[in-house]
């Protein structure tokens, strides 16, 4: 992305490619979080599994708190013209160091013993695994979490992508203020989030959601009119409550997913339930508060939108509560339903 050349130089086969690099890099995310997750989650003692796990989820802030870094300095130290020309270049290349430090401890981790056995047994027993066997044997799993993810998403990127925008245009704060104080909110967001999963350790995946949910659904009728405030302090209160309701949901999800599914197909439930909700909720999600802060001149429009998003709470009521189950009963438990289903196929044709 930062050597691709300009429109006056291609055309439009520069938003073109642009968007297909960013599908790459968002197809490339959906298969690295599961991965990421599970490799933590599998690894993790079942009494701090919530724990270890939300350490993951603390990378996205940790993320949008170095881009949001890099943004705030070229931004400060660039004229507008030299940032439009070619100063945004600059983050894209500095990314470059963030893949040599994932290779690098990519190829020096292994997968832990559940998974290894869990490879093995579908190479002996020929157990089916993948995104139908998932959909097939854990429908209820996959849509839950999907559900789950509905509220989450959406909120986030009203709070993070939406607000710059609503915040440089709607209020007409500078661009710098806007970034300096998401910098200080994703700081701060990103040491709540292994705090929450422990504390999941402790009372449950369920009832931190749960609080999460309910906070979120009230957020954009307060977080809108203390932006319009313009005062920074309101500003930033109006963010940082956005990203600690966010939180309360964000840091569980690892540990409730991961226990939602066997070893065997845990890849593939993990990975659709998150990201398949990401292309329908959270990427409309900015695109939806715009179009209706356009047509009605008003943020309660978006304020009840999200709150609608609160349906979440469908989900989390089928979810079943899982926090300190060891992995392995998970496996075992699926082992003796393969083994019934097998037995009842016997039955019904003893020629077999």
């Amino acid at each position: 992305m930062g050597c691709l050349p300009t429109f006056d130089q291609i055309g439009y086969a520069a938003p073109i490619i642009l968007v297909l690099l960013r599908l790459i890099q968002g197809f490339a995310v959906g298969g690295e979080w599961g991965g990421a997750v599970l490799l933590v989650a599998e690894h993790s003692p079942p009494k701090d599994r919530g724990f270890w796990a939300s350490w993951q989820q603390s990378g996205v802030p940790l993320g949008n708190l170095l881009a949001t870094g890099v943004l705030f300095v070229l931004t400060s130290v660039l004229s507008s013209e030299a940032f439009l020309s070619w100063g945004w270049r600059i983050g894209f290349w500095l990314s470059a160091v963030i893949v040599v430090i994932g290779w690098y401890i990519r190829t020096r981790v292994s997968d832990a013993p559940i998974f290894q056995e869990a490879h093995q047994e579908i190479h002996d027993e020929d157990a089916g695994y993948g995104v139908v066997e998932v959909f097939k044997r854990y429908p209820r799993g996959v849509f839950s979490a999907m559900g789950l993810r509905l509220v989450e998403n959406i909120h986030y990127y009203l709070v993070v992508t939406f607000s710059i925008t609503y915040l440089a245009i709607q209020v007409g704060v500078d661009n710098a203020e806007i970034l300096g104080l998401l910098l200080g909110a994703h700081a701060l967001h990103a040491v709540m989030v292994p705090f929450i999963g422990k504390l999941t350790d402790i009372v449950g995946r369920r009832p931190p959601y749960l609080i999460g949910i309910l906070l979120t659904a009230t957020w954009g009728f307060f977080a809108f009119p203390l932006y319009d405030t313009g005062d920074g302090l309101m500003i930033f209160i109006g963010i940082l409550t956005g990203l600690i309701f966010h939180g309360f949901m964000y840091a569980p999800q690892p540990a409730i997913m991961s226990e939602m599914f066997p070893t065997r197909m845990r890849y593939s439930g993990v990975s659709l339930g998150y990201q398949v909700t990401a292309i329908v909720a959270g990427s409309f999600a900015p695109i939806i508060a715009t179009a209706l802060l356009s047509a009605t001149g008003s943020s309660i429009p978006i304020a009840i939108y999200l709150a609608a998003a609160a349906l979440s709470l469908v989900a989390l009521l089928f979810t079943k509560e899982t926090r300190g189950i060891d992995l392995t009963d998970v496996d075992r438990m699926d082992s003796e339903s393969r083994a019934a289903r097998r037995h009842g196929r016997l039955q019904e044709h003893p020629g077999q």
